[in-house]
């Protein structure tokens, strides 16, 4: 396929997507960040405000532990794997040329990133901050926006491992090319 669309086409599927990773990552962290603060400062210590009827409401709770309020006193443990995670995904962007790995990774990361600064700057502090919740299901959870690009991310990864796409996909093209160029040349044979 990358052959047919010429070298530019060809060139682009080789390319590593660590820049595509970045701004993903980079958006998902900064509306999280500003999320966070806007809620804190207009919203903590108030009523809910209805969103979507009763279905969804923005409440500000402050959790120690991990999703759905579990393992509150393993606060540390969880900055510990937050920090783990964003290491795995700086070390494994090295060989990131897949555009929708580096979207799913990117969420992942700036999601990671989001709890993580919440985990080392707010209170009480000392890598044991409470993450700041606002997202409010009824009957389901309360939640931020790292934590749906958490989601999000986890969920595009475990399809793309189900459907066999590849973090480093040069391999991949390298083989189209070659049937495309194969292909190219049969069809010039058959031609004459």
């Amino acid at each position: 396929m990358a052959a047919r669309g010429g070298d530019g086409e060809a060139e682009a599927g080789s390319r590593r997507r660590v820049p595509l990773l970045l701004a993903v990552a980079g958006a998902a962290y900064l509306l999280d960040l500003g999320s966070k603060v806007a809620v804190v400062a207009e919203l903590e210590n108030g009523a809910p405000v209805k969103v979507l009827g009763d279905w969804l409401e923005l409440l500000v709770e402050r959790n120690p532990g991990a999703a759905f309020g579990i393992g509150e006193a393993a606060t540390l443990l969880f900055t510990v794997i937050a920090a783990a995670v964003v290491v795995v995904i700086v070390r494994m962007a090295r060989k990131l040329y897949s555009v929708p790995w580096a979207i799913a990774l990117g969420l992942l990361l700036g999601g990671g990133l989001g709890n993580l600064t919440d985990r080392l700057f707010r209170t009480p502090g000392d890598f044991r901050g409470e993450v700041v919740d606002f997202l409010h299901i009824r009957g389901f959870s309360i939640m931020n926006l790292a934590d749906c690009a958490i989601v999000c991310g986890g969920i595009l990864i475990v399809l793309f491992s189900f459907l066999g796409w590849e973090v480093d996909n040069r391999e991949k093209t390298a083989k189209e090319e070659r049937a495309g160029a194969l292909d190219g040349a049969v069809r010039g044979d058959a031609a004459r």
